[in-house]
């Protein structure tokens, strides 16, 4: 059942230059699995306001909860981007079915922009707990300043090596040696084909992205 409890916001941490990790820390513990959302409520304009998140870090991660947004000019995207830590708000968890299924040992995730964040947590909790898993991450945005987490995603790859993330770019800027175009057009070539599609990885599509609706599968 999900619980409504009081956070203090620990630390905000800017992943891209809109968007935003705001990690949080409960007034009493709330369990949750990787890959799960939230409710965060908060004043905006003189009266209570909810919007959904999901939570973009392990649950083995103990000291904080993690949510991460990209800012827009929403007003409730104003009002959250105005909190500093210190600041107090109030959430509802856990929600949601997008878990690990430990009966796969094989995953391929494709995700595109800020769909990133529950991904970003169930990878974060295979590598934190060495679980019997392989995965592949393949992880469209337009440029690459508006790849989220990409330093630690990349430092994940080097250091767990059951882990790949293959960044794909639909308009890089400058030197771009990493894969161009939209997501379907990449895995429509023959490396993908013979190295996911052979291995029969589960695969999880996680797409909130402007390019999404131009996928074809």
């Amino acid at each position: 059942m999900p619980k409504t409890v009081k956070c203090k916001i620990l630390e905000i941490i800017e992943r891209t230059s809109n968007v935003k990790s705001f990690r949080l820390r409960p007034e009493e513990a709330v369990d949750y699995q990787a890959g799960q959302f939230m409710s965060v409520s908060l004043d905006v304009n003189g009266s209570v306001q909810s919007k959904y998140f999901t939570i973009s870090g392990s649950p083995a991660i103990k000291d904080y909860i993690e949510f991460t947004k990209k800012i827009t000019d929403s007003a409730f995207s104003k009002a959250l981007n105005e909190l500093r830590p210190g600041d107090e708000l109030t959430i509802t968890m856990p929600m949601g079915r997008f878990t690990l299924d430990r009966s796969n040992g094989k995953i391929a995730f494709l995700c595109g922009g800020i769909g990133i964040t529950p991904i970003r947590g169930i990878c974060q909790y295979v590598k934190g707990k060495s679980l019997d898993k392989d995965i592949v991450l393949i992880y469209g945005n337009h440029r690459q300043s508006d790849i989220a987490f990409k330093e630690e995603l990349d430092q994940m790859a080097g250091e767990f090596e059951r882990f790949r993330v293959v960044h794909v770019l639909d308009n890089p800027q400058g030197e771009w040696k990493g894969y161009t175009g939209f997501i379907n057009k990449v895995t429509d070539k023959a490396y993908f084909h013979k190295k996911l599609l052979r291995k029969k990885f589960l695969i999880i599509r996680s797409v909130f992205f402007s390019f999404a609706a131009r996928l074809k599968w």
